[in-house]
């Protein structure tokens, strides 16, 4: 058997969380038409036959990260290329800028196995028109496989998991078998209530928003879930609630008919918004939610 640890690496926006969660299956991070939606880095696991490649989905790297919860974020990214079987840098088809360059600076000197995924090729409706920009991709560094791919429609994901399957050690699977992400119930109910949390309030606050699970609770066939939503002032804790606590409702009630869905359970969800003031740019704060320094 065949089983080994990838690192899926690039900016924000490029679409590596829609490329984990159709390698594996299964949602392992949550997806937002926003950058830097992914904060932490995340385990999910495909399984075939004779092999188990585990991704490791990572924030998006980016040259601004003046703020701790950035700089956090960077840390973690980088923090994923060490001890994997190999590397996958994530570009998108037709867009490259300095935090691509960023990117590819810090995967160049990695001593793994280093492959190129171009992302949302689907936007080509005349795919000859990427070939010279494959060409010069390819060239940028020692990629040992380029593969052009449409992640969010699953197009041409295979030839991907074929070139990594080779470079996988030998050895026993690193997760039980059947198992597809490598974090709790608890960060899940996080995460995906910060989801809906991004996609409801669009522009007005999803950089200043995390969430904590503060209490998971299985009482017979109800599942009892308190989470706690941090915003940075009072005026934004106001925007969460919304008028007569319309928007929590609406974000609770997205969220909860998720959760039942992943876990079969009935679930019963509370949400309350608090504001700490900057805390995305407290290292003490950063440490309490989980985001590595």
């Amino acid at each position: 058997m065949r089983s080994g640890m990838v690192a899926v690496v690039g900016r924000p926006n490029v679409g590596k969380s829609s490329l984990v969660n159709a390698l594996v299956g299964t949602k392992v991070g949550i997806v937002a038409p926003k950058p830097q939606t992914t904060r932490h880095r995340l385990y999910g696991v495909l399984n075939r036959a004779e092999l188990q490649i585990v991704f490791i989905d990572t924030p998006g790297l980016h040259h601004k990260a003046q703020r701790a919860l950035n700089q956090a974020m960077n840390h973690s990214a980088l923090g994923a290329l060490e001890d994997v079987d190999a590397v996958v840098l994530v570009v998108e088809a037709g867009r490259w800028n300095e935090d691509d360059e960023l990117a590819l600076s810090r995967v160049a000197a990695v001593r793994a196995p280093l492959g190129l995924a171009i992302n949302k090729i689907d936007r080509f409706a005349d795919k000859t028109r990427l070939l010279p920009e494959i060409e010069r991709l390819r060239a940028l560094a020692a990629f040992g496989f380029v593969v052009p791919l449409a992640a969010a429609h699953g197009e041409n994901l295979e030839p991907l998991v074929a070139e990594l399957a080779t470079r996988m050690p030998e050895g026993p699977p690193l997760y039980p078998p059947g198992q597809s992400v490598g974090h709790d119930l608890r960060f899940a109910a996080a995460e995906i209530v910060r989801e809906k949390l991004i996609r409801a309030l669009a522009q007005e606050l999803p950089y200043a928003l995390t969430v904590e699970s503060e209490s998971i609770e299985q009482q017979g066939p109800v599942l009892k879930i308190s989470a706690l939503i941090w915003v940075e002032r009072e005026s934004q804790k106001k925007i969460v609630i919304g008028e007569n606590g319309a928007m929590l409702k609406r974000i609770g009630t997205a969220a909860r008919r998720e959760l039942e869905a992943l876990t079969g359970a009935h679930v019963h969800l509370k949400l309350w918004a608090r504001a700490k003031e900057n805390w995305s740019d407290d290292p003490a704060a950063l440490r309490r939610f989980g985001y590595r320094e």
